[in-house]
């Protein structure tokens, strides 16, 4: 028993290796499309829970956060396009959210 754990542990990296292989080009645009858009949105969560958590009283840069903002509008309009509502539905979720934080950020 203890010679196939160690047996097991010395081919742990060759089945990582092989399982990469074999499965990471089966990830689709899409899915990178729709991380792209979790990531931006996330961007400037952590500053805006700083300022409302009163940890930070420094807001986003504005030009990131138009780059952001305009970043995904033209996401939304491509996903529009190609009707890809789990890209829509994360996208109005996310500017939802966003409007949220900042909306208690100014009315505290």
């Amino acid at each position: 028993m203890k010679t196939s754990i160690i047996g097991f542990v010395a081919n742990l990296p060759a089945m990582i290796i092989a399982f990469f292989r074999e499965h990471l080009g089966h990830i689709s645009s899409h899915t990178l499309g729709w991380l792209t858009i979790v990531l931006l949105h996330f961007a400037s969560i952590p500053t805006l829970i700083a300022v409302l958590m009163a940890q930070s009283d420094k807001l986003p840069p504005v030009d990131l956060m138009i780059f952001v903002w305009s970043a995904l509008i033209t996401l939304f309009f491509k996903s529009l396009i190609e009707k890809n509502f789990l890209n829509l539905a994360t996208i109005c979720l996310g500017f939802v959210a966003q409007t949220v934080l900042m909306s208690l950020i100014l009315f505290k």
